[in-house]
């Protein structure tokens, strides 16, 4: 089959392996017929996130079940399905208390309770380097979905596979950075970064009361693409003093609520890059102390960016002083996921809003490239592997 293959940091290509074969009664092989580029498939791209030998990329991806193990009961052959990121067991401590992305036993290599920077990692999830399982993802014409009577969603006829793609990922991430914060009604949310997540965290924040949906981004085309999908306000940090702007939409107090939705991969100055080398920091937390900056005091931080190393001068005293409460990690989606479908079909938001690019997999260089690079107005990448 033909798959979108990671070698090594800056080489993806469109490259023949082989198919995935049922390996566990519980498993399904899926025929993938959307797939898309996510923000954090970059960090592996670009070598943040470690990984040593070759795999296939892609944690979006839906399609139509073509092979089922011998224990699978809610699914059958021909059901088309929607597959959330991470792979949960259903029956361990943390899938039984909502916190599947913790499953204790899908990432069977790495899993422990320590959270480090090179082992002990949390559960699996699909194509995204061995650290996280080692499963090979879905940027591929079939996938392998281990424990698939636990995370895959069935979707309605009626609805485009665009409609609910990003329901494996993003629009649940989204959710997440919103949900956190407890909104009552009324708050003002600051979204830092406009890429796919801080999009749909716009659309999470309206759909939960907020007043106000301020989007902050430094690439003029993404915030023309928030304020056409989702009728925000917006700030270009290259502009203005996001800091200042924000308390001064906000009677001098800050935002209630501010979202990280870019992670250790915001843009650097140079003595960024030499500070993160001398500290053997990856990338950087200046979008993160930007909104220990702008939130109110006893607001509400929530971090659906990735970090991925200790970060030198983390400004605990800040935090302590103003109050913070801070929520983050991988998306809940399975905690989500039924609500947020019924959003959809109750017309209440629209996902594919936010699609630049529709792509061939064999194109799938092209589309790292323009992805990661910004190029072509670029915002999101959707791939078709049979096209």
């Amino acid at each position: 089959m033909k798959a979108a293959v990671f070698h090594k940091p800056g080489d993806i290509t469109c490259t023949t392996v082989p198919d995935p074969t049922i390996e566990d009664a519980g498993d399904v092989i899926l025929k993938v017929t959307s797939t898309a580029i996510c923000g954090s498939d970059l960090h592996i791209l670009d070598g943040g996130i470690p990984q040593a030998k070759d795999m296939v990329m892609g944690h979006e991806f839906m399609g139509i079940v073509e092979e089922i193990g011998p224990s699978v009961k809610n699914l059958k052959r021909g059901d088309r399905v929607v597959v959330p990121f991470p792979i949960a067991c259903g029956h361990c401590f943390f899938c039984t208390h909502g916190a599947s992305p913790h499953c204790e036993n899908s990432n069977h290599e790495h899993y422990g309770p320590e959270g480090g920077l090179v082992d002990q990692k949390g559960g699996a999830l699909f194509g995204y380097t061995d650290l996280y399982g080692g499963y090979s993802g879905g940027q591929a014409e079939y996938v392998r979905v281990p424990y698939a009577d636990v995370s895959p969603r069935i979707v309605p006829d009626n609805m485009t596979d665009e409609q609910v793609l990003f329901l494996s990922d993003i629009f649940p991430t989204g959710w997440s950075a919103i949900d956190w914060a407890q909104l009552k009604g009324g708050e003002v949310v600051a979204i830092f970064g406009s890429g796919p997540v801080g999009l749909m965290a716009q659309k999470a924040a309206w759909l939960n009361g907020a007043s106000r949906v301020i989007a902050i981004d430094p690439l003029n085309y993404r915030l023309q693409k928030a304020k056409q999908a989702n009728k925000v306000d917006t700030l270009n940090p290259h502009e203005v003093d996001v800091v200042e702007a924000i308390r001064e939409m906000t009677g001098g107090r800050g935002a209630d609520v501010c979202v990280d939705a870019v992670g250790f991969e915001a843009e650097r100055s140079f003595l960024d890059k030499v500070k993160a080398t001398i500290n053997f920091e990856k990338g950087t937390m200046k979008v993160l102390e930007t909104c220990f900056r702008a939130v109110r005091r006893g607001g509400t931080v929530s971090i659906v960016g990735v970090y991925g190393t200790p970060f030198d001068n983390f400004p605990l005293g800040q935090m302590f002083d103003k109050g913070i409460t801070i929520k983050q990690g991988q998306a809940q989606v399975l905690n989500y996921v039924d609500h947020l479908i019924d959003l959809i079909k109750q017309e209440k938001v629209v996902l594919d809003d936010i699609i630049s690019h529709r792509l061939p997999l064999s194109q799938v260089s092209h589309a790292y490239d323009i992805f990661k690079n910004k190029q072509e107005d670029c915002v999101k990448v959707v791939l078709n592997p049979w096209a």
